[in-house]
């Protein structure tokens, strides 16, 4: 009996992805840990690696397919002994799922028992497969090298944009995978050294031209891609359920960047070297001030308002295609440095599409920072279930009043915005003075 390869959910709120790239072709010979399958879900590209051994039959789900919901059927596996025949049973139930989706994709592959309970057979239909079973290729008679090379999709995206040709590359990964630091080590080889790139296959989401239409300039249109799907679910979502208020202080940060200065300047060279930057300090100090005034790291549920025991700072980072909140956990326990390594790192795997789930969910406060655009002040939408968002601007110098005298101070204003379900305007107000107290005198962070 043929064995099933399921859309699976990669997150606990995971319910729909994309295959972005098969990795096995019809044909291939597949073993337990071999990747199968390149995922994209709404915040990271995933490696999904087979669990049972057998030959890749027939692939259901073309590459570039979006929005494939959980647990569908999205390629089947011929066991040992079995030939091209038994595709024709396992794809049969799958015909109704493509009638239902024409246009879905796929996700991570996990196998069901090799021996499933009979279902009912449908009327025939053929199965969206990308090429007829019976012309799936055989491993030995592929032309395409590097399709058959292992290797991070970091890894890749690094070598096509550095020119490099992963099959002269030596993997040092599980398995001879390629992986990022092989690159960077290619890197360094004399340029005279490295042989041309293939060119890249087109984007699955590039512009697309369109046709006039009366009234307006020409224009293109970039097919949304999960994560801007997500971004867009879940922000009107929180503007429409979530009844927002603001509140603004501006605060002082000259005693701020003074500390942040003499700490950096006595960071070791070498192992624990670090770099302090504001915005690190700002995470602990929004950590801190949740500590001292608890009501604040809140959420809103159906029946009760649950408060949360630890400050986990989701931190807003712009990616390519939208934005991501990985989150700082704990950070009013955490020194200035674990901060600093933690964010950079984060915000690295960001980038890459490369966080794990449990890198990004399950934050009770986010901190968004458009001060290094030069924004001034702004309201960000909360992050939902959370009740809370802090804005920050840029650090200016600005005239202030001191002892009744003219002065200059550098000033940031910082814009909290609140779930009036969860966080009365007095709760707010008492944390952004917590807030601004710890801003312009950030030993007591200490305390």
């Amino acid at each position: 009996m043929t064995i099933k390869i399921l859309m699976p959910a990669l997150s606990p709120t995971m319910t729909e992805g994309n295959i972005a790239r098969w990795l096995k072709k019809e044909g291939d010979d597949v073993k337990a840990g071999d990747v199968l399958a390149e995922i994209e879900t709404d915040k990271a590209t995933m490696e999904v690696e087979a669990v049972d051994e057998g030959r890749l039959g027939k692939i259901l789900i073309p590459e570039g397919t979006q929005g494939v919901k959980v647990n569908d059927v999205i390629a089947l596996l011929l066991e040992e002994g079995e030939d091209a025949s038994a595709l024709d049973a396992g794809a049969k139930p799958q015909a109704a799922q493509a009638e239902r989706k024409p246009n879905g994709g796929g996700g991570s592959p996990q196998p069901q028992p090799s021996k499933p309970a009979a279902q009912p057979t449908p009327p025939p239909q053929p199965a969206p497969s990308t090429q007829p079973a019976a012309a799936a290729p055989s491993p030995t008679s592929r032309g395409d090298k590097e399709d058959r090379i292992f290797a991070s999709p970091l890894a890749r995206r690094m070598a096509t944009q550095a020119g490099i040709e992963l099959a002269q590359l030596h993997g040092s990964g599980p398995h001879g995978r390629i992986i990022r630091s092989d690159v960077e080590a290619a890197l360094s080889a004399a340029p005279a050294a490295r042989p041309k790139a293939q060119a890249p296959a087109p984007q699955a989401r590039a512009p697309q031209p369109q046709a006039p239409i009366p009234g307006l300039p020409s224009f293109t249109e970039v097919p949304h891609s999960g994560m801007r799907r997500i971004i867009a679910q879940r922000l009107t979502e929180a503007k429409r359920e979530q009844p927002h208020f603001y509140l603004t202080i501006d605060c002082e940060l000259d005693v701020l960047l003074k500390l942040r200065a003499d700490l950096n300047a006595r960071s070791p060279e070498g192992a624990g070297a670090y770099k302090l930057s504001v915005n690190d300090m700002l995470i602990k100090a929004v950590a801190v001030a949740l500590k001292r005034v608890p009501a604040a790291n809140a959420s809103w549920t159906d029946t009760a308002i649950r408060l949360y025991q630890s400050a986990d700072i989701s931190v807003a980072v712009a990616v390519p295609n939208g934005l991501v909140t990985p989150v700082i956990r704990n950070a009013d326990a955490k020194g200035l440095a674990q901060i600093s390594a933690e964010m950079k790192a984060l915000a690295e795997k960001a980038r890459a599409g490369k966080l794990a789930p449990e890198e990004y969910q399950g934050g009770t406060f986010s901190l968004s920072n458009l001060g290094m655009y030069g924004i001034r002040e702004f309201a960000a939408v909360i992050n939902p279930p959370q009740g809370c968002i802090l804005a920050v601007g840029v650090g200016e110098q600005r005239p202030v009043v001191k002892a009744g005298a003219l002065a200059i101070a550098t000033v940031m204003s910082a814009t909290l915005s609140c779930d009036h379900r969860v966080v009365d305007g007095v709760i707010g107000a008492e944390w952004l003075a917590a807030f601004k107290k710890i801003v312009e005198d950030p030993l007591s962070m200490l305390l």
